[in-house]
Parts: C-alpha cells; structure tokens; sequence
C-alpha cells in the first residue's frame, strides 16, 4: 500500500472516530415474516481493528452487514459507524463507509477507470483529490493497463480487485468485506490481505466475512463465530479455539472450534478429528 503523496492513504477523512469504537451494534435483530435471521446480535468493533465474521452459510452474515451499510432496516436495535447511526444519520454514515459485497455490481459498459470516476462523483470525493487517489489505487492492485478496457472483458478477479478500489476512493475509516477473497487468484488475495492490514495500521477498520477459516486465522485480530442469527462466540483465534478440544482436553484449530461452535461437527468432535486424521 502506498503512503506517498498521491498514494492510497490520508488523502480524505482522518483515521479517527473520536477515541470510541469503528463499530457499535447493539440488540441488531433482522425479522423476515415469520423467520428470525439474526437474534439480538451486539459486538463492539475497535479502531484500526480487523475483525472477522465467520459461520455457516445462513447465519446471518451477509443481512448484518446489509444493517451496517444502510442497505437493510433492522427490526431492532441500532448500529453505529463512527458515532453515527447507520439508519438514523445515513448519510454520515456512509461518508466513513466502505462497501464491498460478494458479488460486485459493476457497470459492464464502463471502463475501470470510468467506475472508479462514478464512484468518486457518488462520494463527493473533490476533483483535485481523485485523480492521484485512482491512481494509486489501480497501481496498487495491478489494474493499470486495463483501467480503460471495459468492466466486461475483466475476469471475476478483476472485478473484485476493481469493486474493491471503488469502495477505498473516498478513503473510508471503515470498509465492510463480504468474502472478499471469492476469485482471486493466490496472488490477488496476498495483495488483498496486504491491503487489508495497511488499512489496519492507519487506523482503519475492516470488518469481513468469509468462508475461508485460514484467511481469518491469519489475518484477523478478533474472529466472531454466528449460528443461527446468534453470536456464540467472539475473541482471537486462541481464544475462539480454547473454547472447544479434541475429547482429549488438547486444544484444535480454528476450523475445529468452529464446527464444534456451530454444531457442523455432528455432535461428536473428537469422532470428526479421528476421522480427518485417517
């Protein structure tokens, strides 16, 4: 990530939230007819903090970070970006906001470079600023010589890279990821993580979800585990894994811990790890 006059950094809002948290949800509950999608869900999220959002598919993942950005009502409860209220003060919210979901809605007809424009022009991103800004985000992520090619000749990498540049041009303080590592190649995701963790040292903070338990082991300060709409766990990766064992008392890894945590482990822990190591 680059840090130099026309880089990539402190070029738009300042990295701070005032001295309290990037993120408050507090009582967060999403109701749809008569099925519950999340339950009371309240997490506090750090400046500067990388925080992962893992757990089985319809847990509750992706309508959280729908709240988060303004894209869905919740049922209850409130979420706070940077001391303002997602729905409440949408606006200022969005402003220190970055979005990036599974699967980018791009503009095939444009160039790179023409949605990296569209974006600053819907963040109000002030034209001295945004020339050097796309730049250095396009070079960051190797898209330079096919910033004028249209989105439709990228590959799903491509996008994701491209969706990923659209969601910093406004330099966000927080940036909410939705299994952002989905098509990348080996290379892309190192770029990716690299990225993610320059952010983190300027006091952004990222939140994700993923279905890649090794992206969240390796990369996450604190890992939140959500089962039918429940948190049922959240801390570091030591601490998320002390909270299951092998049958034994020894300790497993994370992929182990979250299939005890969700109940994906059919009940009997140490009966999976022996058959695994067979």
């Amino acid at each position: 990530m680059e840090a130099a006059d026309g880089g990539l950094h402190n070029q738009g809002v300042e990295p701070s939230v005032g001295g309290g948290p990037a993120i408050v949800i507090d009582g967060l509950r999403k109701v749809y007819g008569t099925r519950v999608a999340l339950q009371g869900l309240t997490l506090t999220v750090g400046a500067g903090e990388l925080f992962g959002f893992i757990g089985p598919n319809g847990a509750g993942k992706t309508t959280t970070i729908k709240m988060a950005v303004g894209l869905l009502r919740p049922s209850a409860g409130q979420v706070r970006i940077g001391g303002h209220d997602a729905h409440r003060d949408g606006l200022a919210a969005r402003r220190v906001t970055g979005y990036v979901p599974d699967s980018a809605a791009l503009y095939d007809k444009l160039t790179g470079w023409e949605t990296l424009e569209l974006a600053a022009d819907l963040h109000g991103v002030p034209a001295r600023r945004r020339r050097g800004r796309m730049e250095a985000l396009l070079r960051s992520f190797e898209l330079e010589e096919v910033a004028g090619e249209l989105v439709q000749s990228y590959s799903r990498g491509m996008r994701q890279k491209l969706a990923l540049c659209a969601a910093l041009v406004h330099d966000p303080l927080v940036l909410f990821l939705d299994e952002p590592t989905v098509g990348l190649d080996p290379r892309s995701a190192r770029q990716l993580k690299d990225a993610l963790r320059g952010l983190c040292r300027e006091g952004r903070t990222v939140f994700l979800s993923t279905h890649v338990l090794e992206v969240a082991a390796a990369l996450c300060d604190r890992v939140g585990v959500l089962d039918g709409g429940r948190l049922v766990a959240c801390g570091t990766v030591p601490e998320v894994q002390a909270l299951a064992t092998d049958g034994r008392g020894a300790p497993v890894d994370l992929e182990a811990a979250f299939l005890a945590l969700t109940g994906e482990a059919g009940g009997d822990l140490a009966a999976l790890l022996a058959a695994l190591a067979r």
